[in-house]
């Protein structure tokens, strides 16, 4: 009998999947609010917004990218048109996109503040949710997706 996956974005992705889609016009709603979260790198040589990156970080995890090399080979691979409404930069030298490399996504995931983080997605949820009925959630922590509380 084979051992039950660890990670916990298979039950996410199946809980998300039951949310109304988000629509186009509301993408540049997450960008602003991903933009309140605080960058702890030096603006000098900052080549990528951040939350550009967190926002190709995010849409990799919900494609399925289970780990960082996945992420950075999802961005690598990602439409233009996802590009473009992201906000990703062109490159000024060269006809392609400016592009976080796996290894930018990694250093950049390991110094953000994840509470920051965590507050503007928020924030972004509560925009979301109808005004009028019953209040929707998410459970992203491990007992509600594992069924076990």
């Amino acid at each position: 009998m084979p051992a039950e996956a660890s990670s916990l974005i298979p039950p996410a992705l199946d809980q998300l999947r039951q949310q109304p889609a988000v629509a186009p016009v509301e993408v540049p709603g997450l960008l602003e609010r991903l933009a309140k979260v605080p960058d702890p790198r030096d603006p000098r040589g900052v080549r990528h917004a951040l939350a550009a990156v967190l926002a190709l970080t995010a849409c990799a995890v919900l494609a399925g990218a289970t780990s960082l090399l996945a992420v950075g080979e999802w961005i690598a691979d990602a439409p233009a048109h996802v590009l473009d409404r992201l906000g990703v930069c062109s490159d000024p030298l060269q006809p392609r996109w400016a592009l976080p490399l796996e290894t930018a996504v990694r250093r950049l995931l390991a110094r953000f503040d994840g509470d920051a983080l965590d507050r503007a997605v928020g924030c972004w949820l509560a925009d979301r949710r109808p005004q009028a009925g019953k209040l929707r959630g998410l459970a992203v922590d491990g007992k509600s997706l594992r069924g076990a509380a």
